[in-house]
């Protein structure tokens, strides 16, 4: 676990852009569970993959004519109930961070693993989730 003091310029980067940060069981249940619309879920981290690709890759994504109407963030290693919480929501995939998940009427229907996030640049991250948001938003 991380000093959530540490971590603050982090999760500031995606909450002061408008994404809501998700630091319980609860509130993640809440934002998932039964959830109507569309919903883009980061799993927050403080490697340099999450500073330099994930979260700038998310917050330009949104900048579509299609966007998710929600916006959540959790972050791994420190909202440890939570990211454990919002990972269930993520299952068959295994544990991965950073990663991104959109989620459709509480279905997860696009997920981009560490895997697919480390190497590429923010552009290509946020070209491939404009493409889910052009299906599925």
């Amino acid at each position: 676990m991380y000093p959530r003091e540490l971590t603050i310029p982090m999760s500031k980067d995606l909450t002061a852009f408008g994404f809501s940060s998700l630091s319980t069981s609860e509130e993640v249940n809440e934002a998932l569970g039964n959830m109507e619309g569309t919903a883009l879920l980061v799993v927050n981290s403080v490697c340099g993959c999450a500073a330099g690709m994930a979260r700038p890759g998310a917050k330009m994504s949104v900048q579509n004519e299609k966007a998710p109407d929600h916006l959540y963030t959790v972050f791994a290693g420190v909202d440890k109930e939570a990211t454990a919480t919002a990972r269930e929501h993520l299952l068959p995939y295994p544990p991965s961070s950073p990663s991104i998940a959109l989620f459709k009427d509480g279905k997860l229907v696009h997920f981009l693993e560490r895997h697919h996030i480390e190497g590429r640049s923010a552009e290509i991250i946020s070209a491939n989730l404009q493409m889910a948001y052009d299906r599925y938003c």
